[in-house]
């Protein structure tokens, strides 16, 4: 995930690290290596990026200074900068097991596939379930295709929604699951806005990604903060960052070589089945125009690059990104910007999208804006699943419609473009 500058925590808060912290053995890495909080001191994008290139997952930034997870090799690193202002690695465990009483809203894997497949069931005119890979630990990674007619889909203008690349990110699958059911629903009751994108659009639909990841991080008593796959690496350790495995500049900065860091970018561009699933299925599904990777946290709306602080090259291309990510953020209240704003990484999905394919592409990082690990962030309860979905649907709805030609969206004028947004 990345987050944006944002409403400033507490600095007692923050450096009460230790209360947010998670013990290393949860981690299952090798039994040596530590994981740690780290508060460090950056000013600017560059420093951050500095920060990123150590292979720490930045999570929390702030104006002057961000929170960073990492290993011990990376709070070495870190150390060394001269940048360190608190750490902690102390056992905390954040909430009990799959999912607690008050997060029972959350889909669990299994609940997820039967929800899919009743949608898909007992609406076959209008949608397909289809596995397009199945992952290390033998589950299926689910898309959903909805449209009418379906014979004709190929030849209709495409969308892809897709959410969990990061196996913490529970929110992430929970709104691409809820745009399928709200669009069927929607359809089912005549809603003429909805019957017309489905009658118009090729809809296709991945909650899921990284199913292994996102059941790992929920076992055993505890979340554990659990960011990547789980592919073993060759040194014992478990995991790559699959949002640093995409092939367009993968081995870049801001990602990580080693195998131990939360961002390791894995030993070659598209190594893990999961990425090597959507970019099958992107590359087999041509009339998509528009891509959204949904993540969590920090009520962002990012669009390429990130591997560079340069601008997309192509003007209308960098405009269409641009306009389209402000029209969304008048509906989600998110604030829209350029990846590398906030540091550079390489090999993520949307580079690549955009990079190889010119799908006009964007990331969400949803609700909330910065409150902290454990009550916020990653795991902020039921209850906000509802009301995030509901500020959202406009701008889904918006990349649905204007999958028929993205260019559209710079002929509406809703004001220039200013240097701040370049």
């Amino acid at each position: 995930m990345k987050n944006s500058k944002l409403s400033r925590v507490s600095i007692w808060a923050v450096a009460l690290l230790a209360v947010f912290a998670i013990s290393s053995g949860q981690q299952a890495q090798s039994t040596d290596t530590q994981y740690y909080w780290m508060k460090v001191a950056a000013q600017d994008k560059f420093q951050r990026s500095v920060i990123a290139s150590t292979g720490a997952a930045i999570e929390i930034v702030q104006d002057d200074y961000v929170i960073a997870y990492g290993n011990d090799t990376e709070l070495a690193k870190i150390q060394k900068l001269g940048w360190l202002l608190a750490s902690s690695n102390l056992a905390h465990e954040v909430r009990p097991l799959d999912f607690p009483e008050k997060d029972s809203a959350y889909h669990n894997y299994d609940e997820l596939t039967a929800a899919l497949r009743e949608l898909a069931q007992n609406n076959s005119d209008i949608v397909t379930m289809s596995s397009i890979a199945r992952t290390q630990e033998g589950r299926d990674i689910w898309s959903i295709r909805i449209t009418s007619d379906s014979a004709t889909a190929a030849n209709k203008p495409g969308s892809i929604f897709m959410g969990g690349h990061h196996a913490r990110e529970h929110l992430s699958v929970e709104m691409p699951l809820m745009l399928a059911q709200y669009l069927v629903t929607q359809y089912r009751n005549g809603n003429p806005r909805v019957v017309s994108l489905i009658q118009s659009r090729d809809i296709h639909i991945i909650p899921a990604v990284n199913p292994d990841g996102l059941e790992f991080d929920i076992k055993d008593g505890s979340y554990k903060m659990w960011r990547k796959n789980r592919t073993r690496n060759a040194n014992g350790t478990y995991g790559v960052d699959l949002n640093r495995n995409y092939g367009y500049q993968w081995g870049g900065q801001g990602a990580s070589s080693s195998p131990s860091s939360d961002t390791y970018r894995g030993t070659a561009p598209f190594s893990e089945i999961e990425t090597q699933a959507i970019r099958n299925y992107v590359e087999a599904n041509t009339n998509i125009t528009v891509l959204l990777s949904v993540h969590s946290f920090s009520k962002l709306i990012l669009y390429p690059w990130g591997f560079t602080y340069s601008a997309i090259e192509t003007g209308a291309d960098k405009l269409v990104h641009q306009t389209m990510a402000r029209k969304m953020a008048e509906w989600n209240g998110y604030a829209p910007q350029q990846s590398s704003e906030l540091y550079v990484s390489s090999g993520d999905t949307t580079d690549w999208s955009y990079g190889v394919h010119k799908i006009i592409s964007f990331t969400f990082e949803l609700d909330p804006a910065n409150n902290g690990f454990g009550g916020g962030g990653f795991y902020p309860g039921a209850g906000v699943i509802q009301p995030v979905f509901q500020k959202n649907i406009e701008p889904f709805l918006y990349l649905i419609d204007y999958s028929d030609n993205p260019y559209r969206a710079i002929n509406v004028g809703i004001g220039p473009i200013g240097p701040s947004d370049i």
